[in-house]
């Protein structure tokens, strides 16, 4: 069964629409927690989609991981990747490869190495790829990103990480029918 992450910004209407021609049976809608907030009568009303069955999770900062919630916690990779997998409350944590750092001459600056791996093997914390991260950008920064992918990948294996791949997208169109998505990724060593 095929599943989807994304992060609509008002635009869950058409993301229904292209998961249900592309056969996505699962979605996760993404959301800060102020957005949440703002849209849950919203948000309860696409739930009850009959096409795509709609699930809904919140991106952690720094300021809401202390709140009690019931819903998915996703972070998003920064500075503090270590602090939310030892808080033991986020489910996942993706976006390692766009981490904004120079390249050793030797080895990646992919913002994963083994004890954020082993951290989150430990404590159950799953490692996103998002694909979205690879479209509409030059050549140079997908090469970037897909060498970085690749050591993410090795180290996710090596350290036997749970891994999602998702798209993360934040535009309808930013989907891809999901065997295209594991065929990138066996490429890429997963």
């Amino acid at each position: 069964m095929s599943r989807e992450i994304v992060i609509p910004k008002n635009n869950e209407e058409e993301f229904i629409l292209v998961a249900s021609k592309l056969g996505i049976k699962e979605m996760c809608f993404l959301y800060d927690s102020d957005e949440y907030v703002k849209m849950n009568q919203k948000i309860l009303n696409f739930k009850e989609n009959k096409y795509v069955h709609i699930e809904i999770g919140i991106i952690a900062n720094q300021k809401n991981m202390n709140k009690e919630t019931h819903n998915l916690l996703v972070a998003k990779s920064s500075d503090l990747d270590r602090f939310f997998i030892e808080s033991k409350k986020i489910k996942l944590i993706y976006g390692f490869e766009e981490f904004h750092k120079k390249d050793y001459m030797h080895q990646r600056a992919s913002g994963l190495n083994h004890v954020i791996c082993q951290l989150a093997k430990k404590n159950n914390v799953a490692i996103g790829f998002s694909y979205s991260s690879l479209l509409n950008k030059s050549s140079k920064v997908v090469s970037l990103l897909l060498g970085r992918m690749i050591q993410n990948i090795q180290l996710c294996k090596k350290y036997k990480c749970n891994i999602v791949l998702a798209s993360f997208a934040d535009e309808p169109y930013q989907l891809r029918y999901h065997h295209d998505i594991k065929s990138l990724f066996y490429i890429l060593g997963l």
